[in-house]
């Protein structure tokens, strides 16, 4: 990236930053270049309890089979909020110096604002830097740093595709949509055809799904961020691209602008209004269990291209365990965040009993998992779909270190534009500009692009 130009801060605000109390914390771990095997045993074999925070359902079985495999270890499972929530509780704690978790779950774009604050234990010397292989590229690189630390391990991914409804397109003669500007034509076509369906709904408010499709459409805006230097790029070309496309449609009316996860859009999805839902690939067993009378009428695809050929994906949500260094069992608690995702076991049970995307190479090709038939989707196998589209996700796309004011960031600008009808490309400015105020505030030096 090109800088337009640098801005930097001073001192007060550097003081009074996050970035500055991770600088000056004391880490109560310090972890050597490398444990031997033999350390690891017998750290495995001391009879420990370690406190495990986590949202997801039926943690319990992964939980067992590690206690049942290491049997002087045993976990404490804690579900202290979702969401926003969770984060908060984690911070408080660790602000605190006590009462933190020694593993929790981190979604991905959530693990820059603990390792920006040097709160992350590093994996690499209890030999998380060996299970590389075992995971798909781009997931791997999420929970990579630019010296090669290993800040958590992946448990689920969000790789984005498209659910369609079957019988919509067959009875308005709609071809599955290829490119972009096809999906726009369809739009067209079927909204003046039935005025009362949409070819989809873009929520302006969700920021997650707005992430993904900058990730799919090629821009990464925070690019070659590291440490201090916070490097910004909300208006590039790309994201310009993405932005007047889903404006334009919405401006147009042949897309509807529905908050989704509400009663309404519960609703509307029930009754036929949306005839896709361009989602991640928890997606469609939470379609299953929201549209339940729509059994049969669905089926998957992957994501419309920005050019004719190609095969690209973003990626909507899924998360990882990482290792607070807070703990004092920082062996132990880094064996329990590798075996819990690594484990056949485990992890099998996580994508077919707690449908969790999974981010393993062998769980994505194993035809248990992706030759499973669904009824809800006229017997499509839809967890081939979506392995096939998780090989497309491009591994570079880089998250910001206080993602969750970027997100709320963009809510006040672009998403606001496009839910009122105003200029959403000049918008991405003034979220560029929010970003890059927030960041000097909290003692960044800032890098702004385009």
């Amino acid at each position: 990236m090109t800088p337009r130009f640098r801005r930097r801060t001073g001192l007060a605000a550097a003081a009074a930053s996050p970035l500055a109390f991770g600088a000056c914390a004391r880490r109560p771990v310090e972890p050597p270049a490398h444990v031997s095997q033999a350390e690891i045993d017998e750290a495995m074999r001391t009879p420990t309890e370690l406190d495990f925070w986590t949202w997801v359902p039926g943690i319990e079985k992964q939980v067992a089979l590690f206690e049942e495999a290491y049997p002087d270890i045993k976990v404490d499972v804690t579900n202290a909020a979702q969401g926003a929530g969770h984060y908060a509780k984690i911070r408080t704690a660790l602000r605190a110096g006590r009462g933190a978790p020694d593993v929790a779950q981190i979604e991905y774009e959530m693990v820059p604002a603990f390792t920006i604050t040097d709160h992350l234990l590093d994996l690499r010397p209890y030999g998380a830097g060996e299970l590389e292989d075992q995971f798909v590229e781009w997931v791997w690189a999420q929970v990579s740093g630019a010296n090669g630390e290993v800040w958590a391990i992946p448990q689920d991914t969000g790789p984005m595709g498209m659910l369609y409804r079957a019988d919509i397109f067959e009875a308005h003669g709609i071809e599955v949509p290829q490119t972009w500007e096809a999906f726009a034509e369809a739009a067209r076509a079927l909204h003046e055809a039935d005025p009362e369906v949409y070819l989809t709904n873009f929520p302006p408010s969700q920021g997650a799904f707005f992430a993904g499709a900058l990730w799919q459409g090629g821009a990464d805006p925070f690019a070659g961020s590291e440490g201090p230097v916070l490097n910004v790029d909300v208006v590039s070309e790309a994201a310009q691209r993405v932005t007047e496309f889903w404006a334009g449609l919405a401006a147009e009316g042949v897309v509807s602008t529905d908050p989704d996860f509400s009663d309404q859009w519960y609703q509307a999805a029930n009754r036929g209004k949306y005839a896709t839902w361009l989602t991640a690939a928890w997606g469609p067993v939470f379609l299953q269990s929201t549209a339940a009378s729509t059994s049969g009428k669905w089926r998957a695809a992957p994501l419309p291209q920005w050019e004719s050929g190609d095969e690209v994906a973003g990626n909507w949500g899924g998360s990882t365990n990482g290792v607070f260094n807070i703990t004092q069992h920082p062996i132990q608690a880094a064996v329990f965040a590798q075996f819990i995702n690594t484990d056949p076991e485990c992890t099998k049970a996580m994508a077919t009993e707690q449908f969790l995307f999974p981010p393993t190479k062998a769980l994505l090709e194993d035809p248990d998992f992706t030759g499973l038939e669904l009824e809800f989707y006229g017997g499509q196998k839809v967890n081939e779909v979506f392995a096939q589209i998780s090989a497309t996700v491009s591994p570079d796309f880089q998250w910001p270190p206080f993602n969750d004011q970027v997100r709320a960031d963009y809510g006040a600008t672009v998403g606001t534009a496009i839910a009122e009808g105003g200029d959403a490309v000049a918008a991405l400015g003034d979220w560029q500009d929010r970003i890059a105020e927030y960041a000097e505030f909290q003692g960044f030096t800032v890098e702004e692009g385009s």
